[in-house]
């Protein structure tokens, strides 16, 4: 099944719609992205229903957006709002419930791999599944904003980000974090010029470089004022240019460069450049006769 949300086309687990009428009905949307580390993203209404006692294989992280969840966690009881985050460990039972008090909820839950966070984290995450950080719960929601229509190399940085900071709060102790390194910072750069077009990750950037990837884009965004991903998308806008001036179709120019479809392309072209590839290919026809013309200078 596929589904269109805001115009982009996503490959859909499932949409389930039971009880009507609206509003008091719950509804289901869920869907895979094409990105490593995550297997599920899930937004539902849920409204006069109880899950089951279940569990998943999965890290699941959950933010509420409207009204109030409360769930049993092995043996300890949890509650969920919208000012909270909650992470449920793998392999662990639970079930979901809307708060008498309202009903009703709306929700967003990330089922992410096992290796999200270290599996001896599993008890702690069952102690403290639910944690008021909003900046946090703000990166979460971010995080599903981008999964609509995915970059690979962003999603992988914010997600690494947002696995740190659970990692930290659910040890329970000030973060230790490493002072940027610049030479760290410039050896990644070169990995990524080396990587431009190609299927680039942080994470073997960090295998690589024996950092985190959390401290790898602490370290180039320090250094260069600009973060990893976004350095590489300006190389491929600069490369795309090139090639279009060149006479290369868009189509083709946007798997040379290393975007995953011409709609990715053409969506970080035009905000790099204002035009699409199209009118910035069309607009080299000609261009050294008209800028003689009067009225057609720019600047």
């Amino acid at each position: 099944m596929r589904f269109s949300l805001a115009g982009s086309e996503l490959h859909v687990l499932y949409v389930v719609d039971v009880s009507e009428p609206l509003p008091e009905s719950c509804r289901v949307v869920a869907w895979r992205p094409t990105v490593a580390g995550i297997a599920e993203v899930f937004h539902a209404r849920i409204a006069d229903y109880r899950y089951p006692t279940h569990s998943h294989a999965t890290w699941t992280v959950l933010i509420v957006d409207h009204g109030a969840i409360r769930y049993d966690l092995d043996t300890r009881h949890h509650g969920a709002v919208a000012d909270t985050v909650s992470i449920l460990p793998p392999d662990v039972v639970h079930n979901g419930y809307p708060a008498e008090r309202f009903g009703s909820f709306r929700k967003r839950n990330l089922y992410l791999d096992s290796g999200f966070l270290p599996y001896e984290l599993v008890g702690r995450a069952v102690d403290a599944s639910t944690f008021q950080d909003g900046r946090l719960r703000a990166a979460i929601s971010a995080l599903h904003d981008r999964l609509i229509a995915p970059d690979s190399l962003d999603v992988e940085t914010r997600l690494a980000l947002i696995a740190e900071t659970f990692q930290h709060r659910l040890q329970r102790r000030p973060p230790s974090i490493r002072e940027p390194e610049p030479t760290i910072a410039d050896q990644l750069r070169q990995y990524l010029d080396g990587h431009v077009a190609a299927s680039v990750t942080l994470n073997d950037a960090a295998r690589s470089l024996q950092r985190s990837v959390p401290h790898l884009v602490r370290s180039f965004t320090k250094r260069y004022g600009i973060s990893p991903h976004a350095y590489v998308v300006a190389k491929r806008i600069e490369a795309a240019r090139g090639l279009l001036l060149q006479g290369m179709p868009a189509a083709r120019v946007a798997t040379e460069i290393g975007f995953h479809d011409q709609a990715h392309f053409t969506r970080h072209f035009k905000r790099h450049v204002s035009v699409t590839p199209a009118r910035y290919a069309a607009s080299a026809d000609g261009a050294p006769q008209r800028m003689r013309r009067p009225g057609h200078g720019y600047g």
